[in-house]
């Protein structure tokens, strides 16, 4: 089906034909959150079942620069009138909408969000919150100045095990923190050639709206829409901005962290178009409370990752190589020596905490974290129920179905004025922020870049065009 075939069998036009009158005109309803999304296909349809199955919300509105991705979803709310690019959706229902779901390519995250949100129109938007720096640092100033309800789409956040390790960790449980390693193998980077020429635009794709307001490129089958944009600079934020604003959270958010000092990242050269497919990022940052004087923080990601490191080691592991390895693809990976599965092998992805005291292993995800000690598993069932107690965090629940919609509801029940959210656009900037030095310093690998958080810029003026973007007029 094609974008007029479509608006054609629709009951509701891309314009907004048929529109029924009888939805609230008179302002911000009290028992009611009538909702737009931008965005409907993957995420962005995961974020709509999401939000819609609060019973509060009513979904009005959806946008997506893809006829199949709004023909399914309108199939799901057929009361909602259907658009293909966000602005025409926000000018014509300023009036009706009262919160917006951003669900886009990160490139389209801050166009689309700040133009809702300079309607004063609270956004739950997905992460990384922005594409550039200066994007991240707007969307925090416009949120405060109209002190509006705002939410990053970091579920997550909101699970209890993510919840009871920020609370071990500011127990003092392993004392002072110096220390961070966070990984992940996957491969959202590209190693490739430049692709050359140019493919049909599917007739279902809005080929420049998809690319908003990124700069002008041919379309080329399978290399940027639906998935592979993670992969790309202009459009996403690589490995890093994907999994890495997930696990970075949780020590993030436990050790009351700011931007960093310095970054470095080691990788292959930038080729100016893909983000390697294997990168080792090192930030350095202020201390806090919960650490020492500076904090360094290692993130690894791509196929055979972690590194071998004595911080990484288990009990029952050994230090060899070309031996059986927790990564397959790494013959320099950690390998085992025996024991029980599970104990003595490094989950896939997560994150440890170095500390005075110990190290505290958190896995991604739905894991209970492990002190290790002396190179022993110290048993920490006392602490966990002691802060479960004294925080309310109830029993740990191993099911995604049920705890993914949590986070959403959370900001549904804000917008309501019920509840307020835990990761509001002041904390996501910051977040992200971290992570976006972080691909920044991918283009000068080997480098190390210093940051200054009062003025935005880096020591090294070469850097700091890479901040912001130009826009395209589409």
């Amino acid at each position: 089906m094609n974008k007029r075939e479509f608006i054609k069998k629709s009951s509701v036009g891309a314009l907004g034909i048929m529109f029924a009158p009888s939805i609230l005109k008179a302002g911000f309803p009290k028992e009611k959150l009538r909702t737009a999304h931008i965005g409907v296909g993957n995420m962005g349809m995961e974020d709509l079942k999401a939000v819609s199955s609060h019973e509060a919300v009513e979904v009005i509105a959806l946008c997506d620069v893809d006829a199949i991705n709004l023909s399914t979803a309108h199939k799901m709310h057929p009361g909602a009138r259907i658009f293909f690019d966000y602005r025409t959706m926000l000018e014509e229902m300023g009036d009706e909408i009262d919160a917006v779901i951003v669900s886009t390519p990160d490139h389209t995250h801050a166009p689309a969000s700040l133009m809702a949100m300079n309607m004063d129109k609270p956004v739950y938007c997905q992460k990384p919150l922005t594409h550039y720096v200066s994007e991240s640092r707007e969307m925090k100033k416009v949120a405060a100045e109209k002190g509006l309800v705002t939410q990053m789409g970091i579920q997550v956040h909101s699970f209890y095990d993510y919840k009871l390790a920020t609370l071990l960790i500011q127990s003092g449980i392993i004392g002072k923190v110096h220390t961070v390693h966070a990984w992940s193998p996957k491969n959202w980077g590209y190693d490739g050639p430049l692709p050359e020429g140019k493919d049909p635009v599917p007739d279902q794709l809005d080929w420049n709206l998809w690319l908003g307001t990124s700069k002008e490129r041919p379309y080329k089958d399978g290399m940027y829409h639906p998935g592979n944009w993670r992969k790309l600079m202009d459009y996403g934020c690589g490995t890093l901005g994907d999994m890495g604003v997930h696990i970075f959270d949780t020590p993030y958010n436990a050790l009351e962290l700011d931007v960093p000092r310095t970054i470095m990242t080691q990788c292959r050269p930038t080729n100016g178009f893909g983000f390697p497919e294997k990168n080792t990022v090192t930030y350095e940052f202020p201390g806090t409370e919960y650490t020492g004087k500076s904090l360094k923080w290692i993130w690894y990601d791509g196929p055979g990752v972690p590194e071998m490191h004595e911080d990484l080691m288990l009990p029952g592991m050994e230090m060899k190589k070309d031996k059986k390895t927790t990564n397959k693809s790494d013959k320099n990976s950690i390998s085992l020596d025996a024991g029980v599965a599970g104990e003595n092998e490094l989950p896939e992805q997560g994150a440890m905490f170095v500390g005075e005291k110990g190290r505290l292993l958190l896995p991604h995800f739905m894991q209970l974290p492990k002190k290790i000690r002396k190179g022993k598993y110290v048993d920490i069932s006392k602490e966990i129920a002691k802060v479960s107690e004294e925080h309310n965090l109830g029993e740990p629940i191993r099911n995604y179905g049920t705890e993914g919609p949590k986070h959403y509801h959370q900001f549904v029940d804000a917008c309501l004025g019920k509840d307020t959210t835990t990761a509001p656009f002041d904390y996501a900037a910051r977040l992200t922020e971290t992570i976006l030095l972080g691909t920044i310093a991918g283009r000068f690998p080997g480098e190390t870049l210093h940051w200054d958080a009062e003025t935005a810029q880096f020591k090294e003026e070469k850097a700091n065009k890479y901040l912001a973007g130009d826009y395209r007029d589409f």
